[in-house]
């Protein structure tokens, strides 16, 4: 059965003029599989070039926005070709998932909500990390339920994430950049607006027409003057170096470490023995 984002884990909805598109992967807490993480930038373009759309609003189901990607694939002898560029992608994925043949940066969403034309809001359910903060900084408004919890744990898996270097401490600032990165601790929706991590915070129950709002406000710019606006913002963000990142994730045995630590739910070996 073929799915209109590629992957059965992801739902395309239609509300007129503007789509849904959900993370819906319950049994694994809505861990992004490769071809989740190119659904949604599949869900992207989708909005982009179909004249009956204007805008997208990226959500997810239950408690759960999106904690990143799905560490049990990535854990494989080949897991690092999840996004190392040139390798297969092996490893365990959803039944029906296409995507095409693209590694490295080229699968990744990103970029692509950053730039999209068509305005892009996230509305954040509850538990976001990982690449799902990434989209939600990178939306062009973020929605977040006063029950979401937000963390940055890349450095617990021993990932030297380059897409965060370059786009957090625009929002956030350096120090606080800084701490969030290093400690990698969890904070609640009310720091989250409080630091400038996200713009928004609702009542749960208020989530979804809080988003709907959020949309059609942005709606009623003028599209051309708006696309160079977020291109001048933008300029605010460093460059992305994925040469390192993707260069760690082949050949530093952090990663690979750290990921099995999390799956055998033990310290990894770089962490004294005291601590």
């Amino acid at each position: 059965m073929e799915h209109e984002l590629g992957t059965p884990a992801l739902r395309f909805e239609r509300e007129g003029s503007i789509a849904w598109c959900v993370i819906d992967r319950p049994a694994a807490r809505n861990a992004l599989t490769p071809a989740m993480y190119y659904g949604i930038k599949r869900a992207v373009h989708v909005v982009n070039s179909d004249p009956d759309l204007a805008a997208l609003i990226i959500t997810g189901t239950g408690d759960v926005f999106i904690p990143g990607g799905d560490l049990g694939q990535q854990v494989s002898d080949k897991w690092a070709d999840v996004f190392a560029p040139g390798g297969d992608l092996g490893g365990r994925s959803e039944a029906g998932e296409s995507w095409p043949e693209a590694a490295g940066s080229d699968i990744l969403p990103f970029l692509a909500v950053r730039d999209s034309r068509a305005p892009v809001v996230a509305a954040v359910n509850g538990l976001c990390q990982g690449g799902g903060l990434l989209i939600a900084m990178m939306a062009d408004i973020a929605v977040a339920s006063d029950r979401a919890t937000f963390r940055v744990p890349e450095l617990l898996r021993g990932i030297p994430d380059a897409t965060y270097a370059a786009i957090l401490p625009a929002h956030v600032g350096v120090a606080v950049a800084r701490d969030l990165m290093l400690s990698a601790r969890r904070l609640d929706a009310a720091e989250a607006v409080r630091i400038g991590l996200i713009s928004r915070l609702v009542p749960h129950d208020e989530l979804r027409a809080a988003a709907l709002g959020a949309t059609k406000e942005i709606l009623q710019t003028a599209p051309d003057a708006r696309l160079h606006f977020k291109r001048m913002l933008n300029e605010h963000y460093t460059a992305i170096d994925y040469p390192t990142m993707f260069w760690a994730l082949e050949h530093s045995p952090e990663p690979r470490e750290g990921m099995q630590a999390f799956m055998e739910k033990r310290q990894p070996n770089w962490i004294p023995d005291d601590i």
